[in-house]
């Protein structure tokens, strides 16, 4: 299955019934890391479980984490595509559940390979190490 590089999160959930509609939760985790933006619309793609979930990911699903953690650490040396600029005038990409990562010197439409030099919860910074790929 091909998954689009504009996936902004990706989580387990049931989907029950409520007042003759069908209700999918998401995850306060989702809105926490910027991925889903409340009141907005998204397009919902529906994979099947292909099994019921074990009694351990159907307790995780409904126990919260408390800070999920950055989709990358430092060190960490991916390819990414510019999407954006920043007001400061670096680069912009976007990886899992739409996490940023700005890279310095990097323009729209680009696609830098970076080594990631600093994470924070909401936010990396990456420098490049190879241009335009």
């Amino acid at each position: 299955m091909e998954i689009s590089d504009k996936l902004l999160c990706l989580f387990s959930e049931r989907v029950r019934e409520e007042d003759g509609t069908y209700v999918i939760d998401v995850p306060q985790r989702e809105i926490d890391t910027g991925g889903v933006d409340p009141g907005e619309t998204y397009r919902v793609a529906l994979i099947s479980a292909d099994r019921e979930p074990t009694e351990d990911e159907d307790s995780a699903a409904e126990t919260p984490t408390s800070d999920p953690q950055p989709p990358v650490e430092v060190g960490e040396v991916r390819y990414v595509e510019i999407e954006d600029i920043g007001k400061q005038g670096d680069g912009i990409a976007r990886v899992e559940r739409g996490y940023v990562i700005i890279v310095p010197g990097a323009e729209i439409g680009e696609r830098v390979k970076i080594e990631v030099t600093e994470v924070k919860s909401n936010f990396a910074v990456g420098e490049i190490i190879d241009e335009d790929l």
